[in-house]
């Protein structure tokens, strides 16, 4: 694109730009070599409240837009309307088309070629209603603390912070650790609306909220002090497909299902698709099965070469 060659979530040594779409680890590589970003405000500050990564933003290029995603708050899609090729590209990182707890509501675009996640590859993976999902989450913190102490684990960035929105509906006010509150204020400063405890002694809360990694040593510590039970639940759109060792685990998720993925595409109207992340194979293979021009992406050059039957 002109001046710049845009990493896109990722690595890559030719390029001068990372784009961005939002502050999970996984998305974030290419600011190892490439400070210079394209990104939202809310993804620059919590990359940097997380890491010693200082991103500097660029101003949008005429032909580039960023687009919410829907997937967690700060997060975007790249949208490109490439002259010098005389196509559009639309690049989705992770998105999700159901109303988010505490993310921008997704945005769609037509393009001629459209990027996208594949992180639920399976027709068969369809997420429960999410309104119902998060009925059942309060219902069971509200009943299980009247006798106990629950301990949720939860991704550090964006599950925590929906559940803490969760419970805070439902008239509940969680402590969180360390690493959870930092992001949690990154999230006020931006208008999220949080109520939370620092997690001090895990014993002397009813409910708590630590990251995944720390759910056994936190039910452990609390079991340890306390005569009271202790559950431990995970909200996690994996748990359609895992089983994890809690007592409870809810449907709550921050992507597109399979059928919700469709309706991405066909809003997107492309004329072709590109699958991208570590389940592009399979997805690609679905979606060709449902009659579209779907392929994995292994490099761009492909992109251009391909975009000539249609051009």
């Amino acid at each position: 694109m002109g001046e710049y060659n845009i990493a896109l979530d990722s690595r890559d040594d030719e390029a001068n730009v990372s784009f961005v779409s939002h502050a999970h680890t996984d998305h974030i590589a290419g600011l190892k070599k490439n400070r210079k970003a394209l990104a939202s405000e809310i993804t620059k500050d919590i990359v940097e409240s997380r890491s010693n990564l200082n991103m500097e933003l660029i101003e949008e290029p005429e032909c580039v837009e960023l687009l919410n995603a829907g997937h967690m708050l700060g997060s975007r899609q790249l949208f490109v309307q490439n002259d010098l090729y005389g196509y559009s590209v639309l690049y989705s990182g992770d998105y999700q088309m159901d109303e988010p707890v505490l993310a921008e509501k997704l945005e769609t675009r037509k393009a001629d070629v459209l990027i996208v996640d594949s992180t639920y590859p399976y027709p068969e993976v369809k997420f429960d209603d999410k309104s119902e999902v998060i009925d059942s989450i309060q219902f069971y913190a509200r009943k299980k603390t009247e006798r106990g102490h629950v301990v949720f684990g939860a991704y550090t960035v964006g599950r925590a912070q929906e559940l803490v929105k969760i419970l805070n509906e439902a008239g509940m006010v969680p402590a969180v650790d360390e690493k959870i509150a930092m992001v949690n204020e990154v999230y006020k400063k931006h208008g999220a609306r949080l109520e939370y405890l620092p997690l001090g002694e895990p014993e002397s809360n009813p409910i708590v909220i630590v990251g995944q990694s720390k759910l056994e040593a936190t039910r452990d510590a609390i079991r340890a002090k306390s005569v009271k039970r202790v559950y431990t639940a995970v909200a996690s759109g994996w748990s359609k497909i895992f089983r994890f060792n809690t007592d409870v685990q809810f449907n709550l998720s921050d992507h597109a299902d399979f059928p919700q993925a469709l309706e991405y595409i066909n809003a997107c109207s492309p004329k072709i698709v590109f699958t991208f992340g570590s389940s592009s194979r399979l997805f690609a293979k679905h979606l060709a099965m449902r009659g579209y021009d779907a392929r994995p992406l292994t490099n761009t050059s492909e992109v251009n070469a391909l975009m000539l039957n249609y051009i």
